[in-house]
């Protein structure tokens, strides 16, 4: 498998994605400080439960309330919202407190329904953003509407399903867009609910430079314990805004109960956020530039090494071609990856990590092998 062949229409479509035109992701009294929150309970339960809720939050200074209204469930059974019967309570939400609120719509008429109830912004879940006809036909519902909509990332680590969901909603006219990453789906067992997978959200950010990134703490963690841990990265990160969160007794929720915090211990969580600047002042900027020009040093040797290493790799496919030997040596691939995790592990260096390289360097290998044995002999096609 060669991983590095791109098409030329995949290269055009990729540079077409600096230039999406987005409008600002800001709202009227809403301060444009980082980090924007937007908070409230993972579903409407009542009207008192949403505007106690809410109060509290306001109190705070948090400007947009958040409630699931539709709630797509793994299995029939659990609790799936009140749907429109809960829009009202959004309203009664406005009236006490004046925030905004947004939810969630997974559908057409959960489009209309929002609109109606007046509700100022919308977010497509990764179980909607997994599917482009859905998320085509709410983008198509969308056309002519100033709303601004949050796309959360894919169920699966899938970054093109997560671009092409963006760019659904921008062909469609609707340009006030951000980029919810509320984790991925793994058959690892995780400390998290959902992994974090970091690495595709960043690479999201190099590709649309301009989106406003939101971090969703409660669904990648699962458990309210770890989501200071994940706020703290996002903002390390430099992401814009949390969408978290808080119900005002989450032992009782009727959704994700140990995941939500109370608007109290929220209080506590913001209060602790330390936040990065995003770039260097005049002091640290000659430090960092020294710094970074070792790394440039290195990454060069890096890939010179790599090539080297290439090399040898295509003189042992040479080795097997005219041994009539088979390419994948499982036993050998057993000793590399067991012996590199030991030598990483005394260095500092995560096994994930390690994995991962080495995982790569034998995939491009086997290709590298496999593209000498599929050679002619004397050049004879």
């Amino acid at each position: 498998m060669n991983t590095t062949a791109i098409s030329s229409e995949k290269k055009e479509v990729n540079n077409m994605e600096s230039q999406l035109k987005l409008q600002p992701f800001t709202f009227e009294n809403v301060p444009s400080t980082r980090p924007m929150i937007i908070a409230g309970p993972c579903s409407a339960e009542s009207e008192q439960q949403m505007v106690e809720t809410a109060t509290q939050l306001a109190a705070q200074g948090i400007k947009i309330f958040r409630a699931g209204i539709w709630k797509p469930r793994t299995r029939p059974g659990s609790f799936e919202g009140y749907g429109s019967a809960a829009l009202p309570w959004m309203k009664s939400v406005k009236q006490a407190t004046g925030m905004l609120t947004a939810t969630e719509v997974a559908n057409v008429r959960h489009v209309y329904e929002a609109l109606k109830a007046g509700i100022d912004i919308l977010w497509i879940g990764a179980r909607t953003s997994v599917n482009p006809f859905a998320v085509q036909e709410i983008a198509d519902a969308l056309r002519g509407v100033d709303i601004p909509v949050l796309i959360k990332n894919p169920v699966n680590p899938d970054l093109e399903l997560w671009i092409g969901a963006i760019e659904r909603f921008y062909h469609a006219g609707v340009t006030r867009l951000a980029a919810g990453h509320r984790g991925f789906s793994s058959h690892e067992k995780l400390v998290y609910r959902n992994d974090p997978n970091w690495q595709i959200p960043i690479e999201l950010r190099r590709r649309i430079p301009n989106i406003p990134m939101f971090v969703d703490p409660s669904h990648i963690c699962g458990n309210r314990q770890y989501l200071g841990e994940i706020c703290q990265k996002s903002m390390d990160l430099n992401y814009d805004g949390i969408i978290i969160e808080s119900h005002i007794n989450p032992d009782v929720a009727m959704s994700d109960a140990k995941q939500q915090l109370t608007p109290a211990d929220l209080s506590v969580l913001l209060s602790k956020l330390v936040l990065r600047k995003e770039y260097a002042d005049n002091n640290s900027l000659v430090t960092l530039e020294e710094l970074r020009a070792q790394i440039d040093k290195l990454d060069d040797q890096l890939v010179d090494l790599l090539e080297k290493r290439m090399k040898v790799a295509e003189q042992i496919g040479v080795c097997k071609k005219e041994n009539n030997i088979a390419i994948l040596q499982t036993s050998r691939w057993d000793k590399i990856i067991t012996k590199r995790l030991e030598e990483g592990a005394k260095k500092g260096l995560s096994a994930q990590f390690i994995e991962t390289i080495f995982r790569s360097i034998h995939e491009e290998s086997i290709d590298h092998q496999t593209k000498v044995m599929n050679e002619p002999k004397n050049g004879n096609k």
